[in-house]
This record gives C-alpha cells, structure tokens and sequence, in this order.
C-alpha cells in the first residue's frame, strides 16, 4: 500500500513538471511560430545596419590617419581614459567624445564643418562643451558661474588638450607665468621683500585659488572646515580657541596681512604693529575693539604690542593673549 502511494505521487509530480516545461516553451515561441518565426525575426534585423546604431561614430582610429600628432598627444594624455568607457557607448569614447560623431567629416574629405571644431567655437560654446564631462567633480562644478566665465575667460584660455606644457591639467603655460597673463598687476606684489614663495616655485595659485570658480570671493578655496584657506598651511593659527580674537574669525587674515607680498614682516599691512592694532582698539564710540589701557602712551616700549601678547591669533589660557 505504502509503495503505491509513492509511485502515485512520483507519477504526479512528473506530470507537474511536463506541464510546466510546455508552458515554459509556448511562451518563448514567437508569433510566427517556431523556424518561421525565427526567421522572420532575422530578416528584420538584418534591416537596420549597425551604422544607425552608432549615429555616425567612425571611432578614434579613423581619426590616426590625418591627425597623427593630435591622436599621439591623446594616447598619453589624460582624456585618453574615455577609450575604456564601453558603458556610455561610441559618443563618450576617444576623440568623438569631444568632438561629436566623425563618419560625416571623413566622408566630406575632412570638411570641418562636419565636426566639431573648438577653434571655431564660442568661448562660452566650447566650455559648455567640456562641461558634459567635467561638471560633476568639486573643482570643476562652479565654473558656469565663476568669475572666469562671466568675465568671457572659457577653458581654452588656460587649457590645451593636444599641445599642453602641463601633462597632467593640460595647461597651456606653468603656473604662475599662466596666470600672469590676465592678472599682471599682482606680479609686483610676489617681488616684494616680504611675500609667498610663489615666483620661486614653492605655492602655486592654485593653492589658494580655485580658477574655476567657489562660493567664497576671489575665488578663494577653503579648508575641509570651511575655514580660511591660510589655516591649510597654518593650522596652528585655526584654533579653536578659548580665547578669540574676533578678526580672526570675523574678518579672516586679510584684516591684519596682505597674503601675496608686502614691504613688512610677516606680510603685515602696516610698518609698525602699533599702528596696525590702533586701527581696531581706539578711544571711539563705534569701535566694537575695547580701547588700550590709558597707561599705554604709545612711548617706545608699548608700540611692539606682540611682545607681550604674544598668542594675538588666539589662546587657551589668558584673555589677552599673554600666553
């Protein structure tokens, strides 16, 4: 009795599953039916030549016969990565990346009209053109609207991506002769006695400037903690502190230093420190600064203020930063 019912169940089970594998099997079956069906499906294909897929993209290596120079600069440059993108397809790969579908120009006999061509491009034209790559990274992400754009300055001012000095941002020149180059008035400024190293190599504007642009003015970067970008180099002077001293944070360095060179020590905006603090701590009614003690005559001995308050950006221990 026990081995009937097993055979029963076997028997119903298999059943079960011939079922399922013709209903698998019907469904998969075109239309058409079977071989027709196949057939037909082929037929339709064979239709659409893979051409039309591509939209007109020959491929970088239709590109290495005219422009040899171009395509060796390419090869070892950093643009070259787009070649390993098969996910974007043929209109993020290799030169078509940047210069739109190239079939039609090699057809025409390398009519420039049939590609595009950045020296013929707007400056506005040709860096929106760099931005459906570029625009989604943080140094980048702000250039439309930075000081660069608005003032008609695109990315073809600084860059070149075929015949770049500097392989690895494909500048046109090295910094700072590069920058030089619109901002002339603040060469002067990297000669004086006193200034940032940057004519000898040691900073780069770049360090302190991002050239495409930011939320802070001048185009100036900022420390992970938003704060002033001098605190990059001077991390002792960000505190924070028990003791503030409000310019610091309120105004930021410049209220007390001119950071690309001046005449003074510690690039100071004025000869004598005296001087500098009076502009803040005056026997004046508006003066948010308390005014020096009445002791302090300004004789020789009280116009070094930093000798006594020798922690002036900030302290931990003495509210007039004596320590």
């Amino acid at each position: 009795m026990y081995q009937r019912k097993k055979l029963q169940t076997a028997f119903h089970c298999l059943l079960f599953l011939l079922f399922a594998y013709l209903s698998v099997a019907a469904a998969a079956t075109p239309p058409g039916g079977g071989a027709a069906g196949q057939t037909a499906s082929n037929t339709a294909a064979s239709k659409t030549p893979a051409a039309n897929d591509k939209s007109g993209y020959a491929g970088s290596d239709s590109c290495k016969d005219c422009h040899q120079a171009e395509t060796k600069s390419f090869e070892t440059g950093p643009h070259s990565i787009t070649t390993l993108n098969h996910h974007g397809g043929p209109g993020a790969q290799g030169c078509e990346s940047c210069h739109g579908p190239g079939q039609a120009h090699i057809d025409a006999g390398g009519d420039v009209s049939k590609i595009i061509s950045f020296s013929k491009l707007k400056s506005e034209d040709a860096s929106k053109r760099c931005m459906t790559c570029h625009e989604l990274g943080e140094e980048h992400a702000n250039f439309l609207r930075s000081e660069h754009q608005k003032n008609n300055v695109g990315c073809l001012d600084c860059h070149s991506a075929h015949h770049p000095v500097n392989r690895t941002q494909l500048l046109k020149a090295s910094e700072p002769m590069l920058c030089y180059g619109c901002h002339l008035e603040k060469k002067p400024e990297f000669s004086m006695p006193f200034h940032h190293r940057v004519n000898e190599g040691l900073v780069k504007c770049s360090d302190c400037h991002n050239p495409h642009g930011g939320f802070l003015t001048k185009q100036l970067r900022s420390t992970s903690a938003q704060d002033t970008v001098c605190f990059k180099c001077h991390a002792e002077k960000a505190g924070p502190f028990m003791f503030e001293h409000p310019p610091v944070k309120t105004e930021g360095c410049v209220a007390c230093h001119t950071p690309h060179g001046s005449p003074n020590p510690r690039l100071l905006k004025r000869s004598q420190v005296n001087l500098l603090c009076l502009e803040c701590h005056t026997f004046t009614v508006d003066s948010a600064a308390p005014a020096i003690p009445s002791f302090h005559n300004q004789a020789q001995k009280y116009q070094s203020c930093t000798l006594c308050h020798t922690q002036i950006h900030g302290s931990n221990f003495n509210q007039f930063f004596f320590k």
